[in-house]
C-alpha cells in the first residue's frame, strides 16, 4: 500500500502505530532516496499521501496552521491509549530529554537550552516578562510582527514602562535592514526582538548579521521563529541569538499546543523563570524556603502537560529529519519560486515578498490591483477552493500564500490560473 511504501521508502521508515490504517491509492513504483530522487515527483506524491489533509481544496497557509502526518497523529493516538488505560500521565525525565534531543538536532543546539511550551506565543511571554528591564530600556522590533510578539511587548511597555522602538523592513536588501535598525540604537536599547521571517511577506531577515551586531553593542538578542523551524534548514548556535521561540504547529507539523523555546545556556540566569511550579525545581523546601531552579530550561515548564502531543512531536521532528531539512527546504523554495516567478507575468499582480531568494521564504505575499485583497481570498476560496490568508498586519493588506512539502507543481499552476482570472475583474 502507498502508505508503507513511502515509510519504507524513506531512509528505513518512520515509527508506524501497530494496527493503524493505511491508506489505499493507486500504486506509485518504489523509488530511493539513495537514487537522489527527491527531485522526483513521485517522491513528493508518496509524501502528500502521507496526509489526510483533504483534496477538496488546495491548502495554502501553513505559516497559520501546519497539516499533521498520519506517523503523528497514531504516535499521539498510541500514546494516549496507552496512558489512558493506566490514567498515568507518563511524564518522565528520560523521555523528556530523548524528544528534546530530536528538537535539538533540528534546530541546531543542545537539548538542555529547550523548554517544551504550548506554542511560540507562550515562549515569546517568558522572554519578554523574564528579561531584566526597567523603566526607559528601549527594545528595538519591526512594524511588521504578528500578534504573538506584538502584545506580549506592549503589555510589557504599558506594565513597567519600557520603550518600544518601530523599524519598516526592505524588502530590498538585507544591509539595508541593518542600516534601519542601527539607527534607532541608543544609550538605552537593551534589546533587539525580530522575526526569522516575518509572518506577513515571509521576508527572511539576517538574523545572524542582527546577532552580531547585537554581541558587538552587548545588546539582548531575540528570535520569533514561528515561521522558520520545520521550513528552513538552520543551526541556532551558529546564529548566535540569545533566545528562540517557535511552534510546534506549522511548518514542523506536530500536534496542536506544542512550541518549543531556546534558551542558550548561559542565558538561563538571566531570562527569569516567572512561572513555575512541578517540574521546574532541581529541588525544594517549603520549611527552610529553600528553592533550585533546574538547571536547563526545564526550569521555563510547570505542571502537568500532555505527554501524548509532545511525543507527536517528536514523530514529526522525525517525518521531517527522515526526509532531509535540506530536502525540505529545496521543496519549498522550489515550489514558491514557481509561484512567484508565475506571478511576475500576471498583470494588476504586485509582489511585496523579495524577489532575491535568501531573502525569502516559502509565504510569498501579493495582491492585485483591480481587487481589495479580502475579495480577492474571497473569490479564491469560492471559484478555485483556496485556502490562502489574508494579511493586515503592518498595514500590508495582502493574501500570503504558503507552499509546503505536501502541495505540488500542479497547485502551483491552478493558484496561478485562479490569479490570472481574477485579475480580469
Amino acid at each position: 500500500m502507498l502508505r508503507r511504501q513511502f515509510v519504507n521508502y524513506l531512509t528505513r521508515g518512520l515509527a508506524v502505530a501497530a494496527g493503524a490504517p493505511l491508506i489505499t491509492s493507486k500504486r506509485v513504483p518504489t523509488i530511493s532516496l539513495q537514487d537522489g530522487n527527491k527531485n522526483d515527483e513521485r517522491f513528493w506524491a508518496f509524501g502528500r499521501e502521507q496526509f489526510p489533509l483533504t483534496r477538496e481544496r488546495i491548502y495554502l497557509n501553513t505559516g497559520g496552521l501546519g497539516a499533521s502526518p498520519y506517523a503523528v497523529i497514531d504516535a499521539v493516538v498510541a500514546r494516549m491509549n496507552e496512558l489512558e488505560k493506566i490514567s498515568e500521565t507518563g511524564h518522565n525525565e528520560q523521555i523528556w530529554l530523548s524528544l528534546k534531543q530530536k528538537a535539538a538536532t533540528l534546530l541546531g543546539c543542545d537539548a538542555e537550552e529547550i523548554a517544551y511550551t504550548r506554542n511560540a506565543t507562550e515562549g515569546i511571554n517568558i522572554v519578554c516578562n523574564g528579561l531584566p528591564l526597567k523603566r526607559g530600556d528601549e527594545v528595538i522590533t519591526t512594524t511588521h510582527e504578528h500578534v504573538g510578539n506584538a502584545v506580549p511587548w506592549l503589555a510589557r511597555q504599558k506594565r513597567d514602562g519600557i520603550v518600544i522602538k518601530l523599524f519598516e523592513p526592505s524588502t530590498q536588501s538585507a544591509p539595508e535592514n541593518l542600516e534601519r535598525l542601527e539607527r534607532l540604537l541608543s544609550k538605552r536599547t537593551r534589546v533587539i526582538s525580530v522575526p526569522h521571517a516575518t509572518t506577513t511577506t515571509g521576508q527572511i531577515l539576517p538574523v545572524k548579521e542582527i546577532a552580531a551586531l547585537a554581541k558587538a553593542k552587548n545588546l539582548w538578542f531575540f528570535i520569533d521563529g514561528a515561521q522558520t523551524a520545520g521550513m528552513l534548514n538552520f543551526n541556532l548556535h551558529d546564529i548566535g541569538c540569545d533566545a528562540y521561540a517557535t511552534s510546534g504547529h506549522k511548518w514542523m507539523l506536530g500536534p496542536k499546543g506544542t512550541g518549543l523555546l531556546y534558551v542558550r545556556e548561559d542565558m538561563l540566569d538571566t531570562i527569569q523563570a516567572l512561572e513555575v511550579g512541578a517540574y521546574s525545581d532541581k529541588s525544594h523546601d517549603m520549611q527552610t524556603g529553600e528553592l533550585t531552579l533546574h538547571p536547563t530550561a526545564q526550569r521555563y515548564e510547570y505542571g502537568t502537560v500532555s505527554t501524548p502531543i509532545f511525543v507527536g512531536l517528536g514523530a514529526a521532528i522525525d517525518f521531517l529529519m527522515q526526509i532531509g531539512m535540506e530536502n525540505v527546504w529545496a521543496r519549498d523554495a522550489a515550489l514558491s519560486t514557481a509561484f512567484l516567478n508565475g506571478l511576475q507575468e500576471i498583470p494588476n499582480a504586485e509582489i511585496l515578498s523579495p524577489l532575491k531568494q535568501a531573502e525569502r521564504s516559502a509565504m510569498i505575499a501579493f495582491k492585485m490591483k483591480n481587487i481589495e485583497y479580502l475579495k480577492l481570498q474571497t473569490f479564491l476560496a469560492e471559484k478555485y477552493k483556496l485556502r490562502t490568508r489574508g494579511v493586515g498586519e503592518g498595514g500590508v493588506n495582502a493574501l500570503r500564500v504558503s507552499w509546503h512539502l505536501y502541495n505540488s507543481f500542479e497547485e502551483v499552476d491552478r493558484v496561478l490560473e485562479g490569479v490570472q482570472d481574477a485579475a480580469k475583474l
